[in-house]
């Protein structure tokens, strides 16, 4: 069992990683992964997110339950973490599976976990940490803990400040002085209710929040459990942590808040998963991949050096493996073994990638289909666009897009909160114009 070391002393605590969500607010780019498998950065995958904090918390025994579109998940997982066997650590898949109790798909977060309880408490652990994967953070979990052992809480929620604008999209927690919490209200919309929910000005000055404005904590989607505190917490039929067990739990054990300060971000809808890949870009990002102290884990895969063949960069990430001719690029994420070739302008846009080369049979075939190759054609214009992975970008296209509505479906290409998205393996022939 992992057992960390913390300022109030040790404990043993199992990780699982929340994998099974549907990802439909990630459509299209969850048609045919889960959405802990989606690509992130050029080379990672969101579950990586997680899965890393646990390893640099010193909390290596993982479950990752998972659900939909799962097979590309799995296949990451099992290629990209193996402990060493005196250690005793593990990420470990659960599948949604049929037993002689239960024949159903899980129904929620909670659902999920009460589903996999008997596997879980073959673990001798004293806490449990329950985590999204499909978050961008870096927490030390070890801080969480102590806090937790610190006020004898029986569940303890990550809470991060919003403000007034954004607590209508998160569940919201109302402390008190102690960090107790009272109240829990599941996306409020109504202004009086926002106004009941609000921190005091003692509070927001006590988190170092700016004064004059309204500021709420909202729920992350991480909860510290103690073993009895979950076994008697699941002990019904309700399916969501956040909908139903959270709420129930304030009035029955004793729950408090852990207020988080650095960058969280849900990437739960193809805007945020835009904008927090293209940040990544700038000079400096909100979330930086180069903090060595506590790096971003992910699968080896021993490609070459990029080669950049006379192109024009700017605040761009290239990615291993690929090789781009003369073309500009700006603002934009190049996933592993790209291929783009000369005269071609890619701004704000994020490529996925390839799963593999393409051979020099598979070429001539495409050649002599009259098919474009794998990446991108000659003299191609690309702006505020996501092209999944293999995809084929025929010679002289244009797509933007500019002049389009912000939600569409098209046979080759979608449009989700005004960004084009190429799905996976799409062919685009050459002179295309979205």
């Amino acid at each position: 069992m992992s057992q960390v070391v913390t300022r109030a002393g040790k404990a043993r605590v199992l990780s699982v990683v929340m994998g099974g969500g549907q990802g439909s607010r990630l459509f299209p780019l969850t048609r045919d992964r889960s959405k802990p498998a989606v690509p992130l950065a050029g080379k990672y995958r969101l579950v990586d997110i997680p899965i890393s904090n646990c390893i640099n918390s010193r909390l290596n025994q993982i479950y990752l339950l998972t659900q939909f579109n799962s097979a590309s998940l799995h296949r990451h997982i099992t290629h990209t973490y193996k402990f060493d066997r005196f250690s005793g650590g593990f990420v470990d898949i659960l599948a949604a599976e049929q037993t002689p109790t239960s024949d159903s798909w899980y129904e929620g977060t909670a659902d999920a976990v009460r589903k996999n309880l008997s596997h879980l408490l073959d673990n001798d652990f004293e806490y449990i940490m329950i985590l999204s994967g499909d978050q961008l953070y870096r927490i030390d979990f070890r801080e969480i803990i102590a806090v937790h052992i610190e006020r004898e809480a029986e569940l303890t929620v990550a809470t991060i400040p919003v403000g007034r604008d954004l607590a209508p999209s998160f569940g919201i927690m109302h402390n008190d002085d102690r960090g107790r919490i009272s109240r829990f209200v599941e996306k409020p919309n109504k202004p009086e209710l926002l106004d009941s929910l609000k921190l005091s000005p003692d509070q927001a000055a006590e988190q170092e929040l700016e004064s004059g404005g309204d500021h709420y904590l909202a729920s992350m989607g991480i909860y510290l459990f103690n073993r009895k505190s979950l076994i008697e917490l699941l002990d019904n039929d309700m399916t969501d942590f956040g909908k139903h067990i959270i709420p129930r739990s304030i009035e029955t054990h004793r729950v408090y808040s852990f207020v988080y300060r650095g960058y969280w971000e849900d990437i739960g809808t193809i805007r945020a998963f835009f904008e927090a890949n293209l940040d990544m870009t700038s000079m400096l990002p909100q979330f930086d991949f180069f903090q060595m102290e506590t790096p971003v884990y992910t699968r080896a895969r021993f490609l070459p050096a990029s080669k950049i063949n006379g192109a024009a960069i700017e605040q761009a990430i290239i990615s291993d493996g690929c090789i781009i001719d003369r073309s500009r690029i700006s603002h934009s994420l190049i996933g592993v073994r790209s291929f783009i070739a000369s005269g071609c302008r890619l701004h704000r846009s994020i490529l996925l990638g390839s799963n593999k080369y393409e051979t020099e049979a598979s070429k001539a075939e495409s050649d002599r289909d009259g098919i474009p190759r794998v990446g991108v054609g000659e003299n191609t214009r690309i702006e505020n666009t996501i092209i999944d992975k293999d995809a084929r970008i025929g010679a002289n296209c244009v797509i933007t897009p500019d002049g389009k509505p912000m939600h569409f479906d098209d046979e080759n290409y979608f449009i989700r909160d005004g960004i084009v998205i190429i799905p996976r393996n799409a062919v685009i022939p050459n002179g295309t114009l979205i």
